[in-house]
């Protein structure tokens, strides 16, 4: 591997600042300091001691701050294309600066059904597309399996940027992704949502619940702006190419996704 390629990799694994080979003892005595011509020591000069924050400094914390700035740019937004632009721009989210791109969504925005994934991969990093690799892969194969594809019904993520390293996300990064999903689902108002994997579960569920306890059970959500629609909680791709064994729940969730398309006589 050679350097390019290694720093490639640190970037990849999330790494963003250069530190020197070996640790500094920051507590240890600093050498005497040299003497100057004059036979006198040069002194270093003095840093002024750290300033203490005051109170109302520590009131409003920048995770409070990104997230009312999110719920503010959301709610403004009136359309798709708006909410897309409106994500575009917003970079008090740090994951928007390390990410190579924005990955909104794909499918159709008249879907009847909505799909919330966690966060982006790699592979859709690059592409800006959500669920293009192996857990892409097996979605469309749990799509078809039911009789659906990726043109009728549309795919997204709580989270629209790829953490570093494919990182968990943070509390304050969800904080501040929730309210632009939750406008994407009032702008599409689909009939049904299937929540895909823990994360996006308990963002919209509310709950901390394990995701075995809460998949494959309708719930209703609010959407916020007097209107509700029904989710499904089940487990996301990536944890079913983990777990062989789950695939059989997975399977049985898709089935009562089906019967619920059914009875609305949904034709898809």
């Amino acid at each position: 591997m050679d350097a390019l390629e290694a720093l490639a990799l640190m970037v990849a694994w999330g790494a963003d600042e250069a530190l020197e080979d070996a640790p500094v003892d920051r507590t240890r005595a600093l050498p005497p300091a040299p003497v100057a011509a004059t036979g006198t020591a040069a002194l270093p000069p003095r840093s002024a001691p750290p300033r203490a924050a005051s109170p109302s400094a520590a009131v409003t914390t920048p995770r409070a701050t990104a997230a009312t700035a999110a719920q503010a740019l959301a709610e403004r937004a009136e359309t798709i294309e708006a909410l897309r632009e409106a994500l575009a721009g917003f970079k008090d989210c740090p994951l928007a600066l390390t990410a190579t791109k924005l990955v909104f969504s794909d499918g159709t925005p008249r879907a009847g059904v909505v799909l919330v994934g966690e966060a982006p991969g790699a592979e859709e990093d690059l592409s800006g597309l959500p669920f293009v690799g192996a857990s892409g892969k097996l979605l469309d194969r749990m799509l078809g399996s039911i009789g659906l594809d990726r043109g009728q019904v549309l795919i997204t993520n709580l989270i629209p940027w790829r953490p570093p390293g494919n990182r968990a996300p943070t509390d304050a990064e969800v904080l501040m992704c929730l309210p632009f999903l939750r406008r994407h689902l009032q702008l599409l108002r689909p009939r049904f949502v299937v929540s895909l994997g823990a994360l996006s579960s308990h963002a919209l569920t509310g709950t901390d619940s394990g995701i075995r306890r809460l998949r494959g059970k309708w719930r209703t959500l609010d959407l916020g702006d007097g209107t509700q629609t029904r989710l499904l909680p089940t487990y996301h791709p990536a944890y079913l190419l983990r777990t062989a064994g789950a695939k059989r729940e997975a399977w049985a969730d898709l089935i009562a996704l089906r019967q619920a398309l059914n009875a609305t006589g949904d034709p898809r």
